[in-house]
């Protein structure tokens, strides 16, 4: 919906709940019987209200169509990515949509007609400052300067027709509106998990302050860059909020003590409600109607879906050395000598045959070696580049529906933290071995892995960024591994203008065809790696530099207000 279309929308639209909470999916208003005075008169109205924003376009189910999909790790054979490919118009320019944002400023114009004490609604109060955070900073990745909208507009609003605000000023007010949040927010872990609480609050702002600084230092000089750039303040904000939550002693690394199984299993578990790790997830229950759909169902087989060469590359051997230089390093010979002597979590993320397909009601286990020799089979049994996605996947068969699935997705935790910690002291010149080790170190740990040690960091010729040094080439490539499919790798793409590094002119490759037992439907490159978009990319990709690292504005925008000048690349 956009701006000008925004103001006519009913407030009883607005309050439509949320179909990820449980309790109180039942007990809501008619929805055409809402008016100002009747609806915010209790602290159980303002919690009605926030629970629209508990949905599933907010914080998606991770299926095998998502997670990093469109970006340089992850691909399907059904597409080529536009943006990647640097193919897309103006016209195909998604709508500027504030529908979110005008019912946020709603709450804000009217949650004060409360009556009763601030402490018995302040909770709800700071969900709504994470939740106007957490929309303009959506907008903020996708258009770079918006309109920054503090008030429900009519008609007659001026604002309607006022020039953009300037991305750092947008950064800086959704930065305080998670000051805000994290003021009213609770410190407890609210309904299992599944509600914002105050570190969650911090997470996020971690978040948001890593993307702006790292944005404004390596888009400096470019049309994307800012006026008076700071980013080392915003570097210190993401300290600040990680340290906050690795100070709380609420969460730590999950562990049982077995690296060849605990990173994959924490994403397969049924429920977190006392993971250590997962600070929010998403909570099924059918008997709500509340379901994951086919999650698991659909990442039995491939579909069509696969990993990157590239990506599998990132992995270390377990000595703590790349594969440019580790004398353990088996080759590619096929996936299974690939994954020997490799960082655990390699064979964690991407399947081989040794590992469990499915296991039925009894017992009774099948190996992932049945997917492997129907590979190429048909499309159900295909992949562009023949490394399957493991992580999300558990193969217990009683979990999986092809419809109806009460898969949980973890949503934000602790590791990500971590590693915006450790960037953000990276950044500032003042990372030292103490920050190591309690950051990416402890995660490292989880997978059995060697410490990374600031002053022997193991040189690897094929580091994606040569320019930089070796501590910042290890941290991203940290990043990469352990929050794959986390829809957290175009941000890191865009905010590190890395594209000219990892995208532009490059196509992206797969496994050795030559080890399935049928012959991929897919060309090989002259090493014998799949090459899937060998023919339809011959140049590679053709992301432009000065334009796909934001989307464009819809004409019809500028036409109502010309004021809203176009991003660059797309006038």
């Amino acid at each position: 919906m956009t701006l000008h279309k925004y103001i006519f929308v009913l407030i009883a639209a607005i309050a439509v709940l949320s179909a990820c909470k449980r309790g109180d999916f039942l007990d809501r208003y008619p929805l055409d019987a809402i008016s100002e005075p009747v609806f915010f008169k209790t602290p159980n109205d303002l919690k009605l209200y926030v629970n629209q924003y508990y949905e599933r376009g907010n914080f998606n189910v991770r299926t095998q169509s998502g997670g990093d999909l469109g970006t340089d790790v992850y691909l399907t054979q059904n597409s080529i990515d536009a943006r990647l490919e640097g193919n897309r118009t103006i016209n195909s320019a998604a709508a500027l949509n504030y529908t979110n944002i005008r019912s946020i400023n709603y709450f804000f114009q009217q949650y004060r007609n409360v009556e009763g004490d601030f402490d018995t609604y302040k909770q709800y109060v700071g969900e709504a400052h994470f939740f106007k955070a957490f929309f303009y900073f959506n907008l903020l990745k996708s258009i770079g300067d918006v309109q920054w909208l503090d008030n429900v507009l009519t008609t007659d609003s001026p604002e309607l027709f006022e020039k953009r605000t300037a991305r750092n000023i947008v950064a800086d007010n959704i930065i305080l509106h998670l000051d805000s949040a994290v003021m009213y927010l609770s410190e407890s872990k609210l309904d299992e998990s599944t509600r914002i609480n105050k570190w969650v609050a911090l997470l996020f702002q971690s978040r948001v302050a890593l993307y702006e600084g790292t944005w404004q230092k390596y888009h400096n000089g470019t049309v994307f860059g800012v006026e008076n750039p700071n980013p080392n303040k915003y570097f210190q904000k993401a300290v600040q909020a990680s340290e906050q939550v690795m100070q709380s002693g609420l969460y730590s690394i999950y562990t049982t003590g077995k690296p060849q199984v605990d990173y994959v299993n924490l994403f397969g578990l049924r429920e977190y409600a006392t993971n250590t790790e997962v600070m929010f997830w998403t909570k099924m229950n059918i008997a709500l109607g509340i379901h994951s759909h086919n999650k698991l169902s659909a990442l039995e087989v491939p579909g069509g879906f696969g990993l990157t060469k590239e990506f599998a590359d990132s992995y270390l051997c377990v000595d703590g050395k790349p594969i440019s230089s580790s004398p353990l390093f088996k080759g590619y010979n096929n996936i299974s000598t690939e994954t020997e002597n490799r960082d655990p979590r390699m064979m964690q993320t991407i399947f081989n045959p040794s590992l469990d397909w499915q296991i039925d009601a009894t017992g009774n286990v099948k190996k992932w070696q049945e997917v492997y020799l129907r590979m190429y089979t048909g499309n159900t049994f295909s992949s562009p580049t023949g490394y399957i996605r493991r992580k999300d996947y558990n193969p217990v068969m009683a979990y999986h529906h092809l419809n109806f699935e009460e898969t949980p997705t973890a949503q934000y935790r602790y590791a990500e933290v971590l590693l915006n910690y450790i960037e953000a002291k990276a950044e500032l010149g003042q990372a030292s071995q103490i920050d190591l080790d309690m950051s990416i170190n402890k995660i490292r740990n989880r997978a059995g892995m060697p410490d990374l040690v600031l002053n022997s960091i193991p040189f690897d010729s094929n580091w994606d960024f040569p320019a930089l040094s070796p501590l910042m080439n290890e941290i991203r490539r940290e990043r990469k591994i352990e929050l794959v499919f986390e829809n957290l790798r175009w941000d890191d793409i865009a905010r590190w203008a890395a594209a000219d590094e990892l995208i532009v002119g490059k196509r992206p490759k797969g496994t050795k065809g030559s080890q399935f037992a049928n012959t991929p439907s897919f060309p090989v490159d002259e090493n014998g790696f799949l090459d899937p978009f060998k023919a339809r990319l011959p140049s590679g990709y053709g992301f432009k530099l000065d334009r796909d690292y934001l989307n464009p504005i819809p004409m019809s925008e500028i036409t109502l207000n010309p004021q809203l000048i176009q991003n660059p690349g797309w006038e």
